[in-house]
């Protein structure tokens, strides 16, 4: 009995290890045309085990003394899908952020960072923002992460004001 208890528990590891490999197809619908696969773009896509993920992040949160709501956050993730297209070029943003508006999603949040853009896009259902979209546009690449939970509009608000804060606090260090 118990070599087909730790057989079961073998089995359901590799199966959810599985989802944690890394792919060079795009692991979202929008990009999986001939239109953006023919190109010279490069996929790497990545589907992140939550339920592995967590503890490491909230964990990594509380080291660099992240404050107790950011890690609140994590406990409402379910699922995070990455994409980062390498040569990829800005029609494909620009068809990506069309797709997004015609599909209900709100713009949240649009910051300048040392060179990129990060757009974060929120899809809503009543009080609850059920998948948040964040697009890191670099000269060199795209990245998609695309992250569904159970946030409210608070808590997205405080994770913006959360990063706004320590880029405000890494700014005067740097200065210093």
């Amino acid at each position: 009995m118990k070599k087909f208890y730790h057989l079961g528990i073998l089995i359901l590891t590799i199966i959810s290890l599985q989802s944690c490999m890394v792919s060079t197809r795009p692991n979202m619908d929008f990009f999986n045309t001939k239109e953006y696969k023919s190109g010279k773009a490069n996929f790497i896509s990545v589907n992140v085990p939550v339920f592995l993920a967590k503890p490491f992040v909230k964990h990594a949160l509380r080291k660099d003394n992240e404050s107790e709501e950011v890690i609140n956050l994590i406990k409402k993730v379910k699922k995070i899908k990455v994409l980062t297209i390498e040569n990829g070029d800005k029609k494909m943003l620009t068809d990506f952020a069309k797709h997004l508006n015609q599909n209900n999603y709100e713009d949240w949040a649009s910051i300048k960072h040392d060179g990129q853009n990060v757009n974060i896009q929120a899809l809503q259902e009543g009080e609850t923002i059920k998948k948040l979209m964040i697009l890191v546009n670099s000269d060199k690449e795209l990245v998609f992460v695309d992250v569904k939970g159970n946030f409210t509009p608070d808590d997205i608000s405080n994770l913006i004001n959360e990063a706004s804060k320590n880029e405000v606090a890494t700014n005067s260090k740097n200065l210093e």
